[in-house]
């Protein structure tokens, strides 16, 4: 871990979670993800130990840290546990950071304390079977009548969306037409509310102990008040929230990058073939060294992002280059660290295996590879 300019606290923070993830993260991995099950004591103790409000204010029962912290913390689970990871970061980036950025005073108080505890989780309700970078795609609607939002529609691939705690999920709806456009809002819906369902998880390559559903609304009827953010800006307060997760992805990515080195350079230095360890081979030598190269890119990005957004500067393309940076090098190392273990990188008992049925979704969850180029290249005004 060769984390560059850290102050003190990020220090202590970054080596806490690493030691947690080492100590109670790592040793449950094998059977949660052998089950498909998210360890809820796990997130609890994650909870207890004030990861998932980091990034908030102590007056709402946050940390006072920044972005900045959140991903430190996502890094250090990364590296032993993307599941766990991802489920720190949705439901930082994806649960409570919507309510905190566009919710009304009352929504933040009756909403925030449970969220930043871990007593509770949110979804985030944008992908649709049609619809996701695409906003006019957008087929789940809701309309007003008699004081309530009834919503209609599906969404797809929602992490933490049904676990025993989740409390709501943040959907994106058509509310209206403004001038030929979808007018794009976004409603709280509660689970349990009658109407909106959750459907059984799915069967995924990997993120095996990450809680994902499909979710389906049928008449689904919520207040009024349970309009998150102003009326139409909910697709455009979306993108916001997913250029900031973005940066998150990237610190996840890097973790497991780094975790899959580290398991690369032990096991190279043990492995002997044909009467020397297998680290002596200058072939493998190399191999390793680019995923050092990886890991060290992949760090640089996403702390430069992040620094950005803390300081309240753009960093709208800063979070689209780290993120594909650093998701390529967890791809590019896993896959690497499975070709060092040979045989044994191919049975789940071994953390690499997991890490490569894990990583590739990286490459395509909050913004495609291809998205995140887009967005570089309209950086560099190649609009058309």
């Amino acid at each position: 871990m060769d984390h560059l300019n850290l102050t003190d606290d990020e220090r202590e923070l970054a080596g806490l979670v690493r030691q947690f993830a080492e100590e109670v993260v790592a040793p449950a991995s094998y059977e949660a993800d052998r089950t498909h099950t998210l360890p809820m004591d796990v997130v609890a103790q994650m909870g207890e130990l004030g990861l998932f409000g980091l990034p908030f204010p102590e007056e709402y029962g946050g940390q006072g840290g920044d972005y900045f912290a959140l991903c430190l913390a996502i890094e250090a689970l990364g590296r032993v546990d993307q599941s766990l990871a991802i489920t720190l970061e949705a439901g930082v980036s994806l649960g409570a950071m919507p309510v905190f950025r566009f919710g009304t005073e009352a929504q933040k108080q009756e909403l925030l304390p449970d969220l930043l505890a871990g007593r509770a989780l949110a979804g985030f309700g944008l992908t649709e079977p049609e619809a996701g970078s695409d906003a006019g795609a957008t087929r789940t609607t809701a309309r007003l009548d008699g004081g309530e939002w009834v919503v209609n529609g599906s969404k797809q691939f929602i992490t933490n969306s049904g676990t025993p705690i989740t409390r709501f999920v943040t959907v994106t709806a058509v509310t209206g037409d403004n001038g030929g456009r979808k007018e794009i809002s976004t409603i709280i819906v509660p689970n349990g509310t009658p109407g909106f369902t959750v459907e059984p998880a799915y069967d995924k390559v990997g993120w095996h102990a990450s809680d994902t559903h499909p979710l389906t609304f049928q008449d689904a009827r919520v207040p009024e008040a349970n309009l998150l953010g102003e009326r139409g800006r909910g697709f455009a307060n979306f993108l916001h929230i997913l250029d900031e997760g973005r940066i998150a992805i990237a610190a996840l990515s890097t973790g497991a990058a780094e975790g899959c080195l580290e398991a690369a350079v032990d096991y190279a230095k043990k492995r002997t073939v044909f009467g020397e360890a297998l680290a002596r081979r200058q072939g493998i030598q190399f191999m390793l060294a680019r995923m050092q190269l990886r890991v060290h890119n992949a760090r640089l990005a996403w702390h430069h992002a992040a620094r950005l957004r803390d300081a309240g500067k753009p960093f709208k393309t800063e979070a689209a280059i780290a993120k594909l940076t650093a998701s390529d090098a967890a791809m590019d190392n896993a896959r690497d660290a499975t070709q060092i273990f040979g045989g044994n990188g191919f049975m789940n008992e071994y953390p690499v295996a997991r890490h490569f049925r894990d990583s590739k979704i990286l490459e395509i969850g909050e913004g495609t590879t291809e998205v995140q180029l887009l967005v570089i290249s309209r950086a560099l005004g190649l609009d058309g």
